[in-house]
């Protein structure tokens, strides 16, 4: 979304700046820059990430993992719109746009004091909700052949999903959203040969909700569709002993009009007689 707003009017360079990453004891320079001579080791002069954003649009990803002493520096390039590299006498004016992208919830973060109340009221110009791919899952076939497309043209096999798999990859909730998504088909692109892909092709990670996701739709069947009138197979044309004991027995009955003594006779005592009448 971030990369979107800055094509729409690219001016400059768009710079993703990775708070969770500025956590050495030189995040500051890594985002202001440093001059030669600021700290052992500092040869060169070296921009930070601020000043090649300058005129452009420097996208803090996962702001909420800044760390604190880093969000006074921000709220205060933020307000004045300057900077000062490590090291240096003086301050630098910079014109870049800033978007912010957390996937916390920054007002509970503020409310537990891991968020300073003034830089959240300082970011929170216009704000933009992305909701996660759950709720929009209509979008998962599009994605998924942009996605294979993309692997195709990478030099991978081209594939297509099979319905069954189709079905189970849009019940599932997809907890990494998009990128969860994508590094499931690249995995699944990268391991397979031409074809339709199948359930049995996805990651492990994933077998047990396709095994569970089969099991409810055909809990589902059962339960909305009517049942048809069925009729049982044929019984086994393999005869128990005992069922041809008895079979034997009945016969010799009736030929002897049901006279027991006769019947022990025709049979020879070779079968116990046990009838019931």
């Amino acid at each position: 979304m971030a990369r979107a707003i800055y094509n729409a009017n690219g001016h400059g360079q768009y710079i993703p700046i990775d708070c969770g990453s500025l956590v050495s004891p030189l995040m500051g320079s890594d985002l202001f820059g440093y001059v030669k001579g600021a700290f052992s080791g500092a040869d060169t002069d070296k921009r930070g990430l601020i000043e090649l954003a300058d005129g452009g649009t420097a996208l803090f990803d996962e702001i909420g993992d800044l760390p604190f002493e880093m969000q006074v520096k921000l709220l205060r390039f933020l307000q004045e719109g300057e900077f000062r590299a490590v090291g240096a006498l003086h301050s630098r004016k910079v014109d870049i746009r800033i978007i912010a992208a957390t996937n916390r919830d920054l007002r509970a973060e503020v409310a537990a004091g891991r968020f300073r109340e003034d830089l959240f009221y300082r970011l929170d110009v216009f704000v933009i909700h992305i909701p996660p791919l759950r709720e929009h899952k209509q979008d998962i076939p599009l994605l998924i052949e942009h996605f294979l497309d993309q692997a195709h043209a990478s030099g991978l096999p081209a594939l297509r999903l099979g319905d069954e798999l189709l079905a189970t990859m849009l019940s599932y909730d997809w907890p990494g959203n998009i990128r969860e998504l994508q590094h499931c088909l690249d995995r699944m692109a990268a391991l397979s040969s031409e074809g339709a892909l199948q359930t049995a092709d996805l990651p492990s990670a994933l077998q047990p909700h396709a095994a569970s996701s089969g099991l409810r739709r055909l809990s589902d069947a059962v339960e909305h569709e009517p049942l048809r009138k069925f009729e049982t197979a044929p019984k086994s044309p393999v005869v128990s002993i005992a069922d041809s004991e008895k079979h034997t027995i009945a016969n010799a009955l009736a030929a002897t009009g049901g006279e027991r003594g006769k019947t022990a006779r025709l049979l020879g005592s070779a079968v116990p007689l046990c009838t019931e009448r």
